[in-house]
């Protein structure tokens, strides 16, 4: 009788042909129920980043971000209860610029209001830390997982604690000095990284959907020149994200409401004014904008050349994939156009966020199903 695989094991040298790619369950049994609660336990981490980043942008879109001024990881957890806590609180954000040059006369309400987001968004941060913690002990007691995979599950913790240090680093940018929110490279650099992290785990959950034989079998019949459409294809999407986040970071999406021209022409008027030169790439509400637009519009045509080319694989589950992918991109691009267009309100602008969350996961998706395609071919 053969021994069975633990969850994650290895093949043997003779059974992998292709190294360090197996995840590890090719058998029924005992294995499989393990590969499933592995993946709800990605999945409930999936589903929370995804809240956090659409709650860290309400939070952003309420000028919330810097009511609470100090990083306490663990006593920080608890609110203010008592008059004297929340008075203090207030006091605290009065010494920082936002309020002296943007919200002097605040009234202490409408202080917890925005309190009670930036608590908020900071309370789903520490959730998601205690979720992986203690799934990923539980994984290490109870499954037994190889040494690729314990270290692919333990880089998403180090990835999350590296994130809450990311957000404390952007924060403190806007309690000093002149500025009324946070240094906008800084907030490009926070979210940029929740969304590798949002990818990565993504990516993992797509493996543990499927067994080593259909890997093996499927990456033989990937066709080189869509997996490089669909990299291209990822990587113009994060820098349009990037660049989103400068936008947001300094208002950026209110400074020229009309389209297709800005301020009734291709670009808009004062190019780099600021000095040194560089800063009008992050600093310029106008510039900023400009380069958004512009990258919106690659990344768009791109998009299109990517999908025509795929139309044309035989393998009909991979059409539907990139149709979806470009449907999401057309809407995106609708939305942002709609976001410029109305100056950027709230409700408008949550919803573009979370069309760059969904386009960010289609081409994963895509770019997945390009490397492992199934084997659904159309009918000839």
């Amino acid at each position: 009788m053969s021994k069975k695989r633990a969850i994650f094991q290895e093949f043997s040298d003779s059974e992998k042909p292709i190294s360090g790619n197996s995840i590890g369950i090719i058998e029924k049994g005992s294995g499989d129920k393990l590969r499933r609660i592995t993946q709800l336990w990605l999945k409930a981490l999936f589903c929370l980043i995804v809240l956090i980043i659409l709650v860290g942008g309400l939070t952003r879109l309420t000028d919330s971000g810097l009511s609470i001024t100090e990083w306490k990881p663990i006593t920080g957890a608890l609110p203010p209860f008592s008059a004297e806590s929340w008075s203090s609180e207030f006091d605290k954000y009065k010494k920082i610029p936002e309020y002296k040059l943007q919200n002097e006369g605040m009234s202490l309400s409408e202080f917890k209001f925005i309190y009670w987001w930036e608590w908020g968004h900071r309370q789903l941060g520490r959730v998601i830390g205690m979720v992986w913690f203690f799934g990923f002990i539980s994984l290490l007691t109870f499954g037994k997982t190889n040494k690729s995979w314990s270290l692919r599950l333990l880089l998403i913790g180090i990835l999350i604690g590296i994130q809450g240090t990311v957000g404390w680093w952007m924060v403190s940018s806007g309690l000093t000095g002149t500025l009324l929110d946070v240094a906008s490279y800084r907030l490009a650099t926070h979210l940029g990284l929740a969304f590798i992290i949002l990818g990565y785990i993504a990516w993992l959950i797509l493996l543990l959907g499927k067994n080593d034989t259909f890997l093996l079998q499927a990456r033989r019949n990937a066709d080189q020149k869509y997996i490089f459409l669909s990299t291209g294809l990822l990587y113009l999407i994060f820098l349009q994200i990037l660049i989103g986040a400068l936008v947001a970071g300094i208002d950026a999406g209110r400074s020229y409401t009309d389209w297709p021209l800005m301020g009734g022409q291709f670009l808009p008027p004062d190019l780099f004014y600021l000095t040194p030169w560089w800063r009008n790439f992050f600093e310029d509400p106008g510039l900023v904008q400009f380069v958004h637009r512009i990258s919106g519009y690659i990344l768009f045509i791109f998009c299109v050349y990517t999908w025509l080319s795929v139309r044309k694989s035989a393998n009909k589950s991979l059409k539907f994939c990139f149709n979806l992918v470009f449907a999401v991109t057309f809407l995106q691009t609708i939305l942002g156009i709609t976001t410029v267009m109305y100056a950027a309100p709230w409700e408008i602008a949550i919803v573009h966020q979370f069309g760059a969350i969904l386009l960010w996961v289609f081409v994963l998706r895509a770019r997945f199903m390009t490397k492992y395609p199934p084997n659904n071919l159309l009918s000839i």
